[in-house]
């Protein structure tokens, strides 16, 4: 070792403050005043080890086997709630289909609260201008009022957007052009759910819309048709709304919703619809006499004339199943979907946890 080498200290030294060079003076002394302060050292860790020992001697195994037990129950929940917690964040894109301006908010309006209320996305959309629907207006003048419409409910449902097609009224067909719509209008919302009618039903607008989502239901994921926009990546759950039609076959309730606590608020945004609630629809079914003129008796009218009589049995099976409370069987107001067999299919205990209750 050289004459300049020699000079240098052994770092072991200088770390246990053995020898110091001047310019380490300083450091050296608070490296001396750190290792006093050390909780720790050889002697200390020892006689740490030893105390840990002795007081789990001391335990025995049946009170450490319960500590365990104890510990092993705070990370199951701890992984729970943090599962619950990501479930609970991940937020849906739902996109309803109907052939005019109001079917969505019948079939599917409170369910759209509660989605909305949760923090998922909601859009509802009309395959017609509804132009035809009412006995003493009709064509421009009638689609733009029903427009109008459709948007103050659309804010009195909370939900994000309510887009009007500028079809004709009565007059929808499942073309190629119709299908390419219903394909446009899912790929932009960018849908995890979409909802419609079934194909069988009294209003060939509203057979027509559900043949049309099902021709979609395959087609939003290929890149070469509708190329201007970004065909889907994962295919959308595709969901039938409720009807009464029995054939070729009946409704399945394999998801029912309680709206008994969000009932209000949709009659609220019916009465947005004043062409449909209060004039067309009781002139159809005769009972525009009935109407009352005060705005609060006329909300009160809507309410009773769309409150459903008892639960039919099929229903009232699956909302006990789903809400594991037999008292849910005296729902008064309920939404009810069935899962179609095209698109994404999700196993019926992940259709339900989906849907808010």
């Amino acid at each position: 070792m050289g004459e300049r080498d020699a000079k240098l200290p052994n770092l072991r030294q200088v770390a246990f403050g053995q020898t110091a060079p001047p310019h380490m003076a300083v450091s050296l002394a608070g490296l001396r005043r750190g290792r006093r302060n050390v909780a720790y050292n050889s002697r200390q860790r020892e006689d740490a080890r030893r105390r840990v020992s002795h007081e789990a001697s001391q335990i025995g195994p049946p009170r450490t086997a319960r500590r365990l037990a104890f510990m092993f129950r705070v990370i199951l929940l701890l992984t729970g709630a943090l599962a619950m917690s990501f479930a609970q964040e991940t937020k849906l894109r739902i996109i309803a289909i109907g052939a005019h301006p109001d079917d969505c908010d019948f079939r599917f309006g409170g369910t759209a609260i509660k989605f909305a209320k949760a923090g998922h996305a909601v859009k509802f959309v009309s395959l017609t201008n509804g132009n035809a629907g009412h006995h003493e207006m009709g064509g421009g003048m009638l689609a733009m009022r029903r427009h109008k419409e459709t948007q103050e409910a659309a804010r009195r449902f909370g939900i994000a957007e309510y887009q009007v097609l500028d079809n004709n009224d009565g007059e929808l067909m499942p073309t190629l052009e119709v299908r390419k719509q219903v394909i446009r209008a899912i790929r932009e919302w960018r849908a995890d759910v979409v909802l419609g009618p079934r194909p069988n039903d009294y209003h060939p607008d509203h057979r027509y819309t559900g043949v049309v989502m099902q021709d979609a239901a395959y087609m939003v994921q290929v890149p070469n048709l509708v190329s201007d926009v970004p065909a889907l990546r994962k295919n959308p759950i595709f969901i039938y709304y409720q009807d009464g039609f029995q054939k070729p076959s009946p409704f399945r309730p394999d998801v029912v919703v309680a709206i008994d606590d969000v009932w209000e608020q949709k009659v609220n945004a019916l009465d947005a619809h004043t062409s449909q609630m209060y004039e067309w629809l009781p002139w159809v079914d005769g009972e525009l006499d009935q109407v009352p003129k005060d705005p609060a008796e006329r909300k009160k009218w809507l309410s009773a004339d769309r409150t459903r009589g008892m639960l039919p049995d099929d229903v009232k099976k699956s909302i006990v199943e789903r809400y594991g409370d037999p008292g849910k069987a005296a729902t008064k107001h309920y939404e009810a979907f069935e899962l179609c067999e095209y698109g994404r299919r999700p196993s019926l205990q992940e259709l339900r946890e989906m849907f808010p209750k």
